[in-house]
This record gives C-alpha cells, sequence and structure tokens, in this order.
C-alpha cells in the first residue's frame, strides 16, 4: 500500500484519465477512484456489465450531458480545516515514524489564497479540457468550422469548466483568424432562489424550499456513520506519532487531502496512509450524505430533476435539428449543462436509477458490501461527475461487424459504403432503423428498470418517452406544488425547463480561441 510501485500507479492512472481512458484495473485499488465528491475525474466501471462503447449498428445521433464543474481548490471553509492541520504540525515537537514521516514537511498546497479556494484548478481545466475533446471524437457531431452552443450556472468554477470544455471542444485546425467560425456560446444561467428562475436552472435544488427540508439529512447520516470508524483510523496512526495526537477532525481532513492534495498539486502522500477499508468507508459516508441530502434518499429529489430531464425526452423525441411545440430554439445534437454536485443526484432520482436500495434505504451503522448498493458517490460526483443521456439509432437486423470482418464487405466504385458478402438472411427479417435511449454515469452505461430490451441494454424511445411522462412524473409530481410554491410562481412558468427551448433570462459570453 505505501510502495513507490502503488505511488507510480497513482500518478499514471491519473496520466490516462486526462487522456480519456478507461479506469485502473480491477486488481490496483485506487484512493482516488474512492473519494466521492474528492475524487479527480475518472471513468467509471462497467458496474452493470455493460459497455459504454456504441453497440453494432447503432449511432448515436443526439446526447445530453449534465455534469458537475471539474477539479477545484478547497471551499474557503475546508481551507480552514486545512491550515488548522498544517498548524499543528507546525507548532507541536514530536517525532513521526513510517507512513506519517512526511508531516514535518508538509505544506498547504496553496499558494495565492485570495485568487484560489472554491476556484477551479489547472486539474479542473485540464479535466474539462479533454473532455471536450473526447466528446467531439465520440459523437462527430461538430464539421470543423461549425459553432457549439453550451449551458452553465453562473457560479465563476462553473464557467471556466464550460468554458475549458469548449475550448477543448473546438481545438481542431486553425482558425483564429475566422472569427465567425469555430466558436461557442456560453450560455450562463442564474442561479436559482426562492424568488427568480425556479425549476427553469441548472440549480433547481436552491429554489425547492420543501428540498431543503431534507437535504441536511445527508450531512447528518454521514456525519453518524464517520463515528463508527474515525476514532479507530485515529488510533493506528498514533502509533506512529510521539509527542503529537491526531483526532477525528484531523482523520477527515487528511483523507480530504487525498483527492485534492492530488489533484491541486500531485501530492498523493495523504493517499498513502490509509487502508483499503478506510477508504472505502470514507466513501461510503460520502455515499449516505448524498442519497440522503440529494439523491433518492430525500424525497423530493426526483421532483427537483425531473424539469431538465422532462425537457431533454421532449427534444429527443422530435429528434435532433428539431425544436419542441411552440419552441424558438433548436439545441445543438450535444446539450451539455454545467452544474454543482448536489444538482446530478437528482436527475438519476428523477430517473429512478440506483434506487434498488429505496426498500431498504442505505444503513448508517454499517456499510453493505457492494453488490448489494448501487448508489457510488464517486461514479457520480466526482469533480466532473456527469449523467449523459445518448438517443441512439441502430439498424436492427442488419450484419454484425463481426460478419463484416469474417465475410468481408463489397465497395462498388464511387459508392461510399458497401454491403456484407454471403450473408445468409434466411429467416431473418429485414433491416429496419428504429430509435433508443441509454444513459450513463461517469460515462459508465446504467440500465433503465423494466426497459432494457435493446442493443447494448438501450430503452426503446417509445418505451422511454412513455416511462418519463408515465411513471417518473408521477413520481416527481410538479414543481411548484409540491416545493411549497403556490401562490409564488405560475405553475406553467415553474414547472418547466424553457432555457433549452426559447429565449429567457441569461447571459451569453462567446468563447474564442485566442
Amino acid at each position: 500500500m505505501h510502495s513507490k510501485a502503488f505511488r507510480r500507479n497513482l500518478l499514471s492512472s491519473f496520466v490516462v484519465l486526462l487522456v480519456g481512458a478507461s479506469s485502473v484495473t480491477a486488481e490496483q485499488f485506487d484512493p482516488l477512484h474512492h473519494s466521492g465528491p474528492a475524487s479527480p475525474y475518472f471513468v467509471a466501471p462497467p458496474l452493470a456489465g455493460v459497455p459504454s462503447t456504441v453497440p453494432d449498428g447503432c449511432v448515436v445521433d443526439q446526447a445530453a450531458w449534465f455534469l458537475r464543474h471539474g477539479s477545484r481548490y478547497p471551499e474557503p471553509g475546508s481551507f480552514t480545516g486545512w491550515e488548522n492541520l498544517f498548524a499543528k504540525f507546525q507548532n507541536a515537537s514530536y517525532t513521526a515514524r513510517g507512513p506519517l514521516s512526511f508531516i514535518p514537511f508538509w505544506t498547504l498546497p496553496i499558494d495565492d489564497e485570495p485568487h484560489q479556494p472554491l476556484f477551479l484548478s489547472s486539474t479542473g481545466a485540464g479535466e474539462a479540457f479533454a473532455l471536450g475533446v473526447k466528446l467531439r471524437k465520440r459523437y462527430g457531431f461538430t464539421k470543423g468550422g461549425e459553432n457549439i452552443t453550451v449551458w452553465t450556472a453562473w457560479q465563476q468554477r462553473v464557467v471556466d469548466t464550460a468554458t475549458y470544455f469548449t475550448r477543448g471542444y473546438l481545438s481542431a485546425g486553425n482558425y483564429l483568424t475566422t472569427p465567425s467560425l469555430n466558436r461557442g456560446t456560453l450560455i450562463v444561467l442564474p442561479d436559482s432562489t426562492t424568488n427568480t428562475t425556479f425549476a427553469d436552472s441548472l440549480t433547481p435544488s436552491s429554489s425547492c424550499p420543501a428540498y431543503g427540508i431534507f437535504s441536511g439529512n445527508g450531512s447528518s447520516t454521514s456525519d453518524s456513520f464517520r463515528s463508527t470508524f474515525r476514532q479507530g483510523i485515529a488510533d493506528r496512526l498514533n502509533r506512529f506519532l510521539d509527542g503529537l495526537v491526531l483526532d477525528t477532525t484531523d482523520i477527515g481532513v487528511m483523507q480530504d487531502l487525498c483527492g485534492f492534495g492530488f489533484e491541486v498539486s500531485g501530492d498523493h502522500r495523504f493517499c498513502d496512509i490509509f487502508t483499503e477499508n478506510e477508504w472505502l468507508d470514507y466513501e461510503y459516508a460520502h455515499d449516505l450524505n448524498y442519497y440522503y441530502g440529494s439523491g433518492p434518499g430525500n424525497p423530493l429529489s426526483a421532483t427537483v430533476g425531473f424539469p431538465w430531464l422532462k425537457a431533454v425526452t421532449d427534444l429527443f423525441e422530435v429528434g435532433p435539428g428539431n425544436t419542441v411545440k411552440n419552441g424558438t430554439l433548436v439545441p445543438p445534437p450535444l446539450i451539455m449543462g454545467f452544474t454543482h454536485d448536489n444538482n446530478i443526484p437528482p436527475l438519476i432520482s428523477a430517473l429512478g436509477l440506483w434506487n434498488s436500495s429505496q426498500a431498504s434505504p442505505l444503513p448508517i451503522t454499517h456499510r453493505p458490501p457492494l453488490p448489494a448498493r448501487e448508489f457510488r458517490s464517486s461514479h457520480l460526483v466526482s469533480f466532473l461527475g456527469n449523467v449523459a443521456i445518448e438517443r441512439m439509432s441502430c439498424v436492427i437486423g442488419g450484419p454484425t461487424s463481426e460478419q463484416a470482418m469474417t465475410q468481408g464487405v463489397f465497395h462498388q466504385a464511387n459508392v461510399l459504403g458497401g454491403t456484407v458478402v454471403n450473408v445468409n438472411t434466411t429467416g431473418t427479417r429485414e433491416k429496419e432503423e428504429e430509435v433508443f435511449i441509454r444513459v450513463l454515469a461517469n460515462e459508465a452505461v446504467i440500465p433503465i428498470p423494466r426497459c432494457r430490451s435493446g442493443p447494448g441494454s438501450s430503452c426503446p424511445l417509445d418505451e422511454f418517452v412513455g416511462y418519463v411522462n408515465g411513471e417518473r412524473k408521477g413520481v416527481a409530481g410538479g414543481f411548484v406544488e409540491r416545493c411549497g410554491l403556490e401562490g409564488v410562481v405560475d405553475v406553467e412558468v415553474g414547472d418547466e425547463v424553457r432555457f433549452l427551448t426559447v429565449e429567457g433570462d441569461r447571459e451569453e459570453m462567446l468563447v474564442g480561441l485566442n
């Protein structure tokens, strides 16, 4: 656990992360993949056993991504905890041994306090840029010279993430001297409050008072669980110290410093000092926080997440290049919405995913084994954590890529494409094109319950539309009614996300390359 090889694995896995490869192999345990909201971005493993590659015969023709901002410096309150830990290490005389022998030399990874805490780090900028490059290649939606529009919440770290994503997406060719080509427009939406944009926002949880009644359950349940394991960690680590005693608060800060320290400055030493079980407990505490605070354990979670899901579903139903009835804006085929961590789990709740534990909520007193639970904060609200919904156009009944490889493809001169030769079509139906929907979290496929009959466990579009407008709408209810906003806002205005289809309150920013 403390070897140089482990440290090299951490560093190499992060380099792989930035160029868009998948997570490390099962044989390696990486604390950075178990640090919840402190995890730098990584591609989640295929927990459902479904590969994230697009199935044979399918092409993604429209996609919508809902993302947290990229890696950032700590919030000011958390940074105070870092400063207190640093002062404790420096203001005492002690001997530190073994895995703690570095703490007399450890310094705060903040060198410009007025401009760093709360804001995007260079790692966050790199994560966002790399994702922009990846999605342009992944979908092939945007030809050279074409522009793109993305949506973002207004806080600076979110706007910066959207900006770096857009620059990565546009980083193809040389358009510096042609300002009308290969540019991005950021639609900066004001954050919701109980007196402003309500559901028509990328931060709708802020405008739902009833949601706030339950959101505090996240911190109380996670704190209760932390009390079951932090003292044991402190007792173990204090055996490596003479003249200094770590308490449970110190343990919490030190575990946070694994993810934050690594993404801010590349320092992995706090990752090395905890055992695998200690990391799994740390992660589960975050699972409890998000499950009960903003996820399925909050009864208003689906209500808060449903308006965005409904808006995207309506657009997917009419298809790319179209807008909904009475809409005035045709969104691009790639719809990007950048927000904060607590606004990601409500979309999972609205979709009815990772909720098999609803009948038996996540326990507070102990950590159940991973196969017994689906909700994983590290796979959802890591920095740049995301939920993506893809619309796939699939040719059903056509030859597979394996058949093309083994039997060959005949190409006629001057005709793009070809046909697989010698395919025995006896007893098969004719090829036909159908549309399917699939959902991904941190790029890992999550099959929709009771709707996974399509390629790659996807859901037929018509069934998905019925699922959203029927069962999921019933679970979510009306935003205005369930949030207790009657008389505060008009129902038709407050229940909908309108910024994807009409002009609304927002600020536009042009993103260039220079």
